[in-house]
């Protein structure tokens, strides 16, 4: 591993194959002086209504506050399904190189977001702009 590259962190419920997905593009991105971490993966269901909730009082909004963050029950977090990358120049190394290791950034307004490309499918999905959908 690079100097300056922080391991993934052992992350409860993650998906196994997600995880392995990204510790190869881990090291890919390593490999190319880019540095690239999980800097969120699996989440419990009351840590993502508590994210929820603080994007309810940052925005005010909850149409805004929708566009960021999933409810429990349909967050990809809580299935252990999705991780949340940094640095900045790791997130967008994985935009560019995640497809080649079946991992796919889902909404244009989060360069973080990340999830294993799906089952049988050839490529990753189009991005869509927000979470808001998923209400």
């Amino acid at each position: 591993m690079a100097a300056g590259v922080t391991p993934a962190p052992v992350a409860t419920a993650l998906d196994a194959e997600l995880a392995s997905r990204f510790a190869a593009a881990q090291q890919a991105a390593a490999a190319d002086g880019v540095e690239l971490a999980i800097t969120s993966g699996w989440r419990s269901a009351s840590e993502q209504q508590r994210l929820v909730d603080e994007a309810l009082a940052r925005y005010g909004d909850p149409a805004e506050a929708h566009r960021w963050v999933l409810p429990p029950g349909t967050s990809a977090h809580v299935q252990g399904l999705a991780i949340d990358v940094g640095g900045t120049a790791g997130a967008y190394w994985l935009t560019e190189h995640g497809e080649a290791f079946g991992l796919c950034r889902r909404y244009q307004n989060e360069v973080w977001h990340f999830e294993k490309l799906p089952d049988g499918a050839a490529g990753c999905p189009p991005l869509e702009p927000d979470s808001s959908g998923g209400w």
